[in-house]
């Protein structure tokens, strides 16, 4: 399984490509004032994420809305 800087390596060339470059932090919404990201940009982080890593959380029963909770995400698979 991926480690975290793998994650946020992949989530930060997500944001460059769609021009909502921030600075991460694990409290940070994916949605509204956080990210911004909106629906159209979820699917495609989506698709990135489980073509880079192998798996999708947003897939899961309970869609993430942080940063963090992608990160948990990924940690929770790697134990």
């Amino acid at each position: 399984m991926p480690g975290r800087a793998e994650i946020e390596e992949t989530i930060q060339s997500f944001l460059q490509r769609v021009g909502k470059e921030k600075d991460l932090t694990p409290d940070m919404p994916l949605f509204a004032e956080g990210l911004g990201l909106d629906s159209l940009e979820t699917a495609e982080l989506s698709a990135l994420l489980e073509d880079t890593h192998g798996t999708d959380p947003f897939q899961e029963e309970e869609m993430p809305q942080t940063v963090g909770e992608i990160f948990a995400f990924y940690e929770g698979a790697a134990a």
